[in-house]
């Protein structure tokens, strides 16, 4: 039985990040499911719980013996080791796409120190501006090539409180007893994909800005593709 792609989208940005591919997917015969997390950041901490809920209501209509291949684009990759144990489908595959990876042992932090300290000034009652507001044009503008996919993913942000980042994810033990792999955008990713391949994972490498997947979705799709169906 082919297994469905369950794409989710980094917190930070929206799931319209995972469409074009989505659509690529399924023009070539595969099912896929894009789980919505733009309201996990409601509501007081710990916020892991609803990315897990968000993730089993978007596979609400699927049969629970139905397998599925977890894809994960940027900071989502520090969830899926508890959106895997959270799910009834069994799980044929893990792919992290340009993402952080969850810590091999115990709680894994979703920003570092260094991340916290930048981010920690730029809050306003305990939230911070969308993802895009962080950097300069200089740094946003090689993400995209068209100014109408721009518009749209830039004003589906969420304005995330800061206590997200302050969190911890839990990583249950054997979360990846499965084939995991890697497909690497670029830096500033490379280093998790050097680790991703000391793990023996399959890594794989589409050379991009951090949100490729929406500038090249068919080469995205083929690499999602291969990566499933070698490991």
């Amino acid at each position: 039985m082919q297994p469905i792609f369950v794409l989710v989208h980094s917190p930070s940005v929206g799931p319209s990040t995972w469409h074009p591919v989505a659509e690529h997917l399924t023009a070539a015969g595969y099912q896929v499911r894009v789980p919505s997390l733009l309201h996990m950041g409601s509501g007081a901490p710990p916020f892991w719980p609803r990315i897990v809920s968000a993730v089993r209501d978007g596979l609400r209509q699927v049969p629970v013996g139905s397998p599925v291949t977890l894809v994960a684009h940027s900071n989502a990759g520090l969830f899926l080791p508890t959106i895997r144990s959270g799910l009834d489908h069994p799980v044929t595959g893990s792919i992290f796409v340009d993402a952080a990876l969850p810590a091999r042992i115990g709680p894994t932090p979703v920003a570092s120190p260094e991340l916290l300290e930048f981010l920690r000034p730029m809050a306003v009652n305990g939230r911070l501006p969308r993802w895009t507001d962080w950097w300069d044009e200089a740094d946003v503008a090689p993400m995209f090539s068209d100014p109408i996919v721009r518009q749209a993913t830039i004003e589906e942000q969420p304005t995330l409180p800061l206590s997200y980042y302050e969190q911890h994810i839990p990583v249950p033990d054997g979360w990846d007893d499965h084939p995991c792999s890697y497909l690497l955008f670029g830096r500033p990713y490379d280093d998790d994909a050097a680790e991703a391949r000391e793990r023996g994972w399959q890594v794989a490498h589409l050379p991009g800005a951090h949100l490729h997947q929406i500038i090249d979705p068919a080469g995205t799709a083929r690499h999602l593709v291969e990566l499933a169906t070698t490991t």
